[in-house]
């Protein structure tokens, strides 16, 4: 969430590398319970799993071995072997997967792409399901909506969303990869301040496709599986040509995120994460990369 990186490595030199949460980067107004702390800690654990074995590395992985509570998310023991077949296309998916904000085209995301994104987040462990009725999708973009004015009525929370935009070479969300179109005649309202990207074309009728991500209780260890699901799609979609955009915001207010589950979802799972999946413009310039941490800074070797 807003690139803030909130994880820690550690690293035994046999084969045993260990995932912690790092408080210290949690938001604290707008992540109070962790959810998105820990979601973003199960995405990058996918992330390296699916890198080591693209490397020739089986990842076996423990998820809290000290129990749910703890800050050690995973343990993971990697064991030599043999590369994946798709390891070129992984290794390329995960230097140039990104969150792409900019408008949608009208080109709609056919529904046995998205089920197939569904299928990916269960293979995870994880809670899917995909909003493709038009009633549904209405009434999601109203509770978005619902959610973004409580968010934005809290000047508090604004602050602290703000504070993250441009923060460091480091980490944060440069203003550089934001859209500068605020006009909601335009595009959605966004919960981001307006950055430097121009938007050029005309206004196209949606084609996007939305994916609720969750887990049967609104718990630590169904985030982490619904983090590693959200790097399954990711990576996914990003080999097939698409863009994703993770949406927190509707289930980071309480409200609305009751009424996401009961309205929408029928109680069907507790909602964690809403992703959204779109095809940017053929030959549209790709956004800056985001700043990551050096790996000194957040491994530790023992």
């Amino acid at each position: 969430m807003h690139n803030t990186q909130p994880w820690r490595w550690t690293a035994d030199g046999d084969g045993l590398v260990r995932l912690y949460v790092d408080r210290g980067r949690q938001l604290v107004l707008e992540d109070p319970a962790g959810r998105n702390a820990v979601i973003s800690c199960g995405a990058v654990l996918d992330h390296l799993v699916v890198a080591a074995q693209a490397l020739g590395w089986d990842g076996e992985v423990v998820r809290f071995p000290k129990g749910p509570g703890n800050d050690l998310l995973a343990e993971v023991r990697l064991e030599q072997s043999q590369p994946s077949p798709t390891a070129v296309d992984d290794l390329e998916a995960i230097r140039t997967r990104q969150t792409d904000r900019r408008r949608y085209t009208s080109w709609p995301v056919p529904d046995e792409v998205l089920h197939a994104l569904v299928a990916e987040a269960r293979r995870r462990g994880a809670h899917a399901r995909a909003l493709d009725d038009e009633v549904v999708r209405f009434h999601l973009e109203r509770l978005a909506e619902r959610a973004r004015v409580l968010r934005a009525a809290d000047p508090i929370a604004q602050a602290e969303l703000e504070r993250w935009v441009d923060h460091s070479a480091e980490d944060g969300v440069p203003g550089d990869v934001l859209p500068s179109d605020t006009d909601p005649a335009v595009s959605p309202p966004s919960r981001f301040p307006a950055g430097s990207v121009h938007e050029t074309r005309t206004v196209s009728s949606p084609g996007d496709g939305v994916i609720v991500l969750g887990g049967a209780f609104d718990d630590r260890a169904g985030w982490l599986r619904t983090g590693e699901a959200l790097s399954r799609i990711w990576l996914r979609a990003t080999r097939d040509g698409m863009s994703v955009v993770p949406l927190s915001l509707p289930v980071e207010v309480d409200a609305v995120r009751h009424e996401l589950r009961k309205e929408l979802l029928r109680y069907e799972f507790a909602p964690h994460l809403l992703v959204r999946v779109g095809w940017q413009a053929i030959g549209r310039e790709p956004l800056p990369a985001t700043p990551r941490r050096a790996v000194s800074e957040v491994l530790r070797t023992t």
